[in-house]
């Protein structure tokens, strides 16, 4: 692995000196264009004795030229170090992988008569181990122990101060409760992986601090910093994998167990044989570092893989033939459903029979993949399936978060879907940016390569001539975000300090929003997408390609939009103002660039293109004021004194509180006819929007009194008009 580490460095600066090469070319080439073209342009020098030229002419092309001569050289040394930088490359990438096809596939020999030499080297081994781990702490206990101690006390405050947190801010998503008698799903992967990756996470954070502050401090050499390191490593794998089994088995509360387990027994038994099984890895990996300080003999390196391989298989082996399954029907124990049952027989048989007919290697890489990638792998999988349950419909409003947001908060439902799905969004991401590397490295990746894979992903990477960066990206989308929040923002601001304190129409207010929201909400856009790291100019010449298609298919949607800017502009009518357009009548609710949306009487919300506002008529009954007037025609039989009904309709009329004096009422004897008279009510009321209860308690105060008078009305009224007014 040193080995491969070491090339894989020699690779990653080779590949960046390719770069700096390339890069050089790009300003070389254009310049000697630049050069060749201005000689062009100066011509040959001339022949004839007679003819003479200029001495600048003659000076700027001997310039031109010796430039041109040390660009040539220049650009050919930088193409062949290039083309030999490239093989150098492909080279170490070959040696790479046959080393790797070699570690696999080498037989040794298993000589187990050679376990006494084995043994002796193993004592050697950890005299070695000793004597380097005592004398580097007589010279700690002397010189750093406080330094030491320090470092100790500040990484085991920082990890439980992590812990510390994340059970406050976390606590609904990975602590279980005794008391839940029976877990929802969601609980229990949210508690299975929760519960997995936060201790774990808290137990690595506090062995960096502590590896980066000793090293602070002076407090490692060389050899101590290898062995610390590969021991911190190991003792994270160890707790992680031992965390993942006590969260995925849960022996001493089963209702928590994602799998159906007969008995507690049964949990403990799987929990202890997993965190076997990792410990035996992890002290492999670990003394395999210090066969690599100390120059082990092979001897040892190879059994100690073949000891490894075996209990691994072993245990794999063990398991498949239990039988912890509860049967939901007996409740009886059973085996593992059978696929499982003959994966775990065949992965166990596999490894062993590897080691024993002398392919370690082999059997040492499965055994790493089974017990280490396995269990990220699984990790991954909770992960995903607590994103997609927390994502999932009106699964955050049944939690404890969820009611308490509720409760607190405020949020509905919407609110809640919406907050999972982020959630759930960010829970895969994280999955995925921790998971994955782990997982390549375990495959034969480097930290190096997975480190500038992840910085040419971030910073930015070329397909064809469209240049695409992950954090321009990210950076695009904060952007778009803040500016949306911030035009939101100006709006209510806007609204709320100025519009409504100046007394401003609210039909006004509605337009100036609008008119605010689509700029600020443009201006967002374009920040965010030039931030991302596109050319505006290509998106103008997208624009512009467009334009034949929205001349031709989008005719309609560019009228309504044209119109809706000018209904915003000009407003013939505002929010709430009552008008007429065609058959629709009602109250105007909201005005927007494409339509605009109208609710009838009988609280009908209809919605009308703005171009059909635009290009018709359009009655509007309070586009300056709410005044109208109203009709009321009064047909009564024949009476011999008309102008006392006049009178009386006028009494009537002027007794109303509801009805204007200024403009004064009219009465109006319209019709005589061989059986009667008409007369026609005039007057005027002060918001037209509410007439129908002002004309009905005129009618029952004209038939109350015309019957005291003596009158008789006629069997019906004939229907009344509103006398309308038409606004321009």
């Amino acid at each position: 692995s040193g080995n491969d580490e070491t090339l894989a460095g020699l690779k990653l600066r080779l590949e960046g000196l390719s770069k700096k090469l390339t890069a050089s070319l790009a300003v070389l080439r254009p310049r000697l264009a630049d050069i060749n073209a201005q000689l062009e342009q100066l011509g040959d020098p001339a022949n004839d004795e007679k003819a003479s030229e200029p001495s600048v002419v003659v000076d700027e092309r001997l310039r031109l030229q010796s430039e041109r001569t040390s660009l040539t050289a220049l650009i050919s040394d930088a193409e062949n170090t290039s083309s030999i930088i490239k093989q150098q490359i492909t080279k170490i990438v070959d040696i790479r992988r046959n080393l790797f096809t070699q570690g696999l596939s080498q037989r040794v020999s298993i000589n187990f008569a050679l376990a006494s030499r084995v043994i002796d080297a193993a004592q050697t081994q950890m005299k070695m181990l000793t004597m380097t781990t005592s004398s580097w702490w007589q010279f700690v206990a002397n010189y750093r122990l406080a330094a030491l101690l320090s470092a100790v006390v500040a990484s085991l405050v920082i990890g439980f101060g992590f812990l510390v947190l994340a059970r406050i801010f976390l606590r609904d998503f990975f602590v279980k409760e005794p008391e839940e008698a029976e877990p929802t799903y969601l609980r229990r992967l949210s508690a299975a992986f929760g519960s997995t990756v936060i201790p774990a996470a808290a137990f690595s954070l506090s062995m960096a601090s502590a590896y980066f502050l000793f090293d602070y401090f002076n407090i490692l050499r060389p050899d101590i910093g290898i062995l610390l390191k590969a021991l911190f490593i190991a003792s994270g794998l160890i707790y992680f994998i031992h965390r993942l089994a006590i969260s995925v088995f849960s022996p001493s509360a089963l209702q928590w167990a994602l799998i159906p387990l007969a008995t507690k027994k049964h949990g403990y038994i799987l929990a202890f044989m997993t965190s076997v099984m990792v410990a035996v890895y992890g002290i492999d990996y670990f003394f395999a570092t210090v066969s690599e300080i100390y120059a082990s003999p092979l001897s040892l390196v190879i059994a100690k893989s073949f000891i490894t391989s075996i209990v691994i298989g072993a245990i794999f082996i063990a398991v498949a033939l239990m039988k912890p399954i509860r049967d939901p029907q007996s409740g009886a124990s059973k085996s593992w459903p059978k696929l499982l049952k003959v994966f775990l027989l065949a992965m166990g048989a596999l490894t062993i029979i590897s080691a024993l007919i002398g392919y370690v290697g082999f059997a040492r890489f499965v055994s790493q993949q089974i017990v280490v990638t396995g269990a990220f792998l699984l990790t991954m999988y909770l992960g995903f399936l607590v994103a997609k349950a927390i994502s999932a419909e009106r699964a955050l409003a049944h939690t404890r978060l969820g009611h308490r947001l509720q409760d607190e908060q405020h949020f509905d439902d919407t609110t809640l879907d919406q907050l999972g799905l982020v959630i759930g969004i960010l829970i895969n991401i994280c999955v995925v940016l921790v998971g994955l590397p782990l997982i390549l490295m375990q495959l034969g990746f480097q930290w190096a390569e997975i480190k500038k894979l992840f910085f040419d992903l971030v910073v930015g990477f070329t397909v064809g001539n469209i240049s695409i960066s992950l954090a321009g990206i990210l950076t695009g989308i904060i952007l778009f975000i803040v500016g949306y929040f911030l035009t939101r923002w100006f709006q209510n601001w806007l609204d709320g300090n100025v519009m409504q304190r100046g007394r401003v129409d609210m039909g006004v207010r509605n337009s100036v929003r609008t008119i605010i929201g689509y700029i600020g909400l443009s201006l967002a856009v374009l920040v965010g997408v030039s931030a991302a790291g596109f050319n505006l100019s290509n998106l103008a010449l997208i624009a512009g390609g467009l334009s034949l298609g929205i001349g031709f298919g989008l005719q309609t949607i560019v009228q309504n939009f044209v119109s809706g800017l000018i209904l915003l502009t000009e407003r013939p009518f505002k929010v709430g103002d009552w008008i007429e357009a065609g058959a629709v009548s009602g109250t105007v609710k909201k005005i927007s660039v494409r339509a605009t949306e109208v609710e009838t009487f009988a609280h009908q919300s209809i919605v009308v293109p703005n171009s059909t506002l635009i290009n018709g008529s359009v009655g509007n009954w309070t586009l300056h004021n709410k005044l109208g007037r109203i009709e009321i025609n009064v047909d009564i039989l024949y009476t011999p004194n008309p102008r006392r009904v006049s009178e009386l309709l006028a009494e009537i009329v002027s007794e109303n509180k509801n009805i204007l004096k200024n403009p004064a009422p009219f009465i109006s004897f319209s019709d005589m006819q061989a059986d009667g008279f008409s007369f026609v009510v005039y007057a005027h009321v002060p918001d037209v929007t509410s007439t129908g209860g002002i004309k009905n308690e005129l009618r029952f105060t004209i038939v109350e009194r015309f019957a005291d008078e003596g009158f008789k009305l006629k069997s019906c009224f004939r229907n009344e008009i509103l006398d309308s007014k038409i606004l321009q």
